[in-house]
């Protein structure tokens, strides 16, 4: 199959990558499975892996695509191996990603892939996705090309390796990236329910839109605007997990909670939060604002649309202060009222509590007061105006 000049490259799904958990994880002469579901469909597919974190080089020995089967198996007839510039292996550098050859695989929308990697020998420090958003698997041996999910297949603990997922469309499409922390990233949200807002929203486009429309969720839980901690912050890794997307058109970002609770944060906060605050180098309500500055300045001069999300309310948690309050609601009086921002996705109206708006309604609250659950992220997808994308 062939592409034409009116066909598109879009990332139909992401998870950022970052240092992640696995440290004991060994890789080594075992196969990695797992299952990811696309935003939009398409009618070829490439993969992208990941060693961006990576201490050591990494050896793909083997790798393979196709379309999920139920209980991590490849349904028949759409196995698909993956090459590397011709290569059935590849050797990726420490700090590195590993973007696949296109492979002819019709996929729809919201379809679930099984991508399969054999590594012949470990790595230091591996790169994935902390936040589980799909099952995955550990084999030992090379047991990319088996169709069902082999026996000794043990479950992985968060996503290894992978990082994203490119589908073809045909015509313009629309690709919208979602940055953010835990509340983008899906954190009290179930994956067979239909995951976090973003892969929510997808889904709507999915039965609304006429136009392909690519939802790339590049949240990490506990990231930051400013300072470095679970991932690199939003500014440091902008370029990479939204400018430098395929077909990225629509920015949306909802960040700075953490910079502002981890600044104001006193001895009673949670101590689970201790090892993430950086007490010296605090983070105001100005610095927030001038990093949204900075987003939108450096989206723009891409091309990219860029839609702020006001902050939601956390009231009643363990980050939340009276301080980190007061600093929330004036950043949300400058994302409504700036103009700065495209267009505002009052998140914060949708949640919170009309009887105390500093909390979230009891109906949205995962039960620590601080994410959303299920009904809480169809809420926020359900809130958003379709047409603002154009889609």
């Amino acid at each position: 199959m062939t592409s034409t000049d009116d066909d598109h490259w879009v990332r139909s799904w992401a998870a950022a990558p970052q240092r992640t958990d696995q440290e004991s994880l060994e890789v080594a002469g075992s196969t990695l499975r797992q299952e990811v579901r696309l935003s939009c469909g398409g009618s070829r597919v490439r993969i992208r892996f990941t060693n961006e974190s990576g201490g050591t080089g990494l050896k793909i020995g083997a790798a393979r695509v196709g379309i999920a089967g139920p209980g991590g198996a490849v349904s028949p007839g759409s196995d698909r191996p993956l090459t590397f510039a011709g290569a059935r292996s590849a050797y990726v550098p420490a700090g590195a990603p590993a973007v696949s050859d296109a492979v002819d695989l019709v996929v729809p929308a919201l379809a679930t892939l099984v991508v399969s990697v054999y590594l012949p020998g470990g790595v230091k420090e591996i790169t994935g996705h902390n936040l589980v958003a799909g099952p995955g698997w550990i084999i030992p041996g090379d047991e990319t090309a088996a169709a069902g999910l082999p026996a000794g297949a043990e479950p992985l603990d968060g996503r290894v390796l992978l990082s994203g997922v490119e589908t073809l469309v045909a015509g313009s499409a629309v690709g919208i990236v979602a940055i953010g922390s835990s509340g983008t990233d899906g954190a009290g949200a179930t994956n067979a329910a239909g995951g976090g807002w973003p892969e929510r929203l997808a889904a709507r486009f999915a039965r609304a839109s006429d136009r392909p429309v690519a939802v790339a969720n590049q949240g990490i839980s506990g990231n930051r605007l400013l300072n470095d901690g679970f991932g690199a912050s939003i500014l440091a890794r902008l370029d990479r997990d939204v400018l430098a997307l395929p077909g990225v058109t629509h920015l949306v970002l909802l960040g700075g909670m953490n910079d502002l609770a981890f600044s104001v944060a006193s001895g009673e906060v949670d101590p689970e939060f201790a090892g993430i605050m950086k007490t010296d180098a605090p983070v105001g309500t100005a610095d927030v604002l001038a990093a949204y500055r900075q987003i939108i300045e450096r989206a723009h001069a891409r091309g990219v649309t860029v839609f702020g999300g006001t902050l939601t309310p956390c009231g009643g948690s363990g980050s939340s202060t009276p301080d980190g309050e007061a600093a929330r609601l004036q950043v949300n009086d400058w994302i409504r009222g700036s103009g700065a921002f495209d267009a505002v996705l009052d998140f914060d109206a949708v949640w919170r509590d009309p009887e105390d708006p500093s909390r979230m309604l009891p109906g949205f609250d995962f039960g620590d007061h601080q994410h959303g659950n299920d009904a809480g992220h169809q809420a926020l997808a359900a809130s958003i105006d379709l047409g603002l994308f154009g889609g």
